[in-house]
């Protein structure tokens, strides 16, 4: 399944829109993340942890993306666009929605 960013795929011809989809995750962060995320901060440096847990919003949010075009016929999603919210009290929580155009493309 090819996932782009791009409104289409360089050398191949769209022959089908499937429809607009969307895919997304929502993650919270413990206690113990914050804690030694926290203490990063205060001494500088990237936070690891959060770093690792944004890719695994990603990638889930990715993969319901492409599990969806599937359900619909597509081969390709096309002008593929990410987003990050956080949300809960304390903004706890770690949401990231991807959404695009699922296309068939020869």
């Amino acid at each position: 399944m090819i996932v782009t960013t791009t409104p289409s795929v360089e050398g191949k011809r769209i022959t089908r829109y499937c429809g607009v989809i969307a895919g997304e995750a929502i993650l919270g962060a413990n206690l113990f993340k914050d804690l030694f995320a926290g203490i990063r901060d205060l001494v500088g440096g990237r936070s690891a942890t959060y770093e690792r847990e944004l890719q695994r919003a990603r990638d889930i949010a990715l993969q319901e993306l492409e599990e969806r075009a599937q359900a619909l016929g597509a081969n390709a999603v096309v002008a593929v666009d990410l987003d990050y919210e956080v949300l809960g009290q304390g903004n706890g929580m770690l949401m990231v929605s991807a959404s695009g155009t699922a296309v068939v493309i020869e």
